[in-house]
């Protein structure tokens, strides 16, 4: 379901500079909220080390792979600085965060809205039945252009073999 929902979703045809702007206001977003999860203050951060492939699940954290792929996969993970510290983490859960709904979260979910809606070419203020009415127009925009283009592709015949002349 997913693989298919992403298969026929109507990215937008962006820029250059518009798809670093999302990039960047999505980078922003992130890292603002991971430090919320996991406060400095409260958490420090250890690698962990263990055998991975490179063409495993952890292959981003692979290091010095031998000719198979193998090498030693190190992770780093934050973790409770002490006992205090892991009963204050438990309570900073995503969850919670967007319950509280800071002005900082919505104000980074305000500048990655943007940088979306102007790569699509929608307007900023647009309510979410609204957005989900321009994605299924430009969806389906998309479909008829798509049958259109199969259309004008002139046929291409082979030449027929002796034997298929029989």
């Amino acid at each position: 379901m997913l693989t298919t929902s992403f298969e026929t979703f109507p990215f937008p045809e962006s820029t250059d500079k518009q798809k670093i702007d999302i990039s960047t206001a999505a980078k922003e977003l992130n890292e603002l909220r991971e430090t919320w999860l996991n406060p400095p203050e409260w958490t420090t951060t250890r690698t962990l080390e263990f055998p991975g492939a490179t063409d495993g699940p952890w292959s981003r954290f692979v290091v010095d792979p031998d000719a198979r792929g193998i090498g030693t996969v190190r992770c780093p993970r934050a973790e409770a600085r002490d006992d205090d510290c892991a009963k204050k983490l438990a309570k900073s859960t995503l969850t919670n965060l967007y319950n509280e709904r800071p002005a900082w979260l919505a104000n980074a979910h305000a500048k990655l809205d943007a940088a979306v809606a102007q790569a699509y070419g929608f307007p900023v203020d647009l309510a979410d039945e609204q957005i989900l009415e321009r994605l299924l127009a430009l969806n389906q925009q998309r479909i008829m252009d798509e049958k259109s283009a199969t259309k004008k592709q002139p046929r291409v015949s082979r030449a027929k073999t002796e034997e298929e002349f029989v």
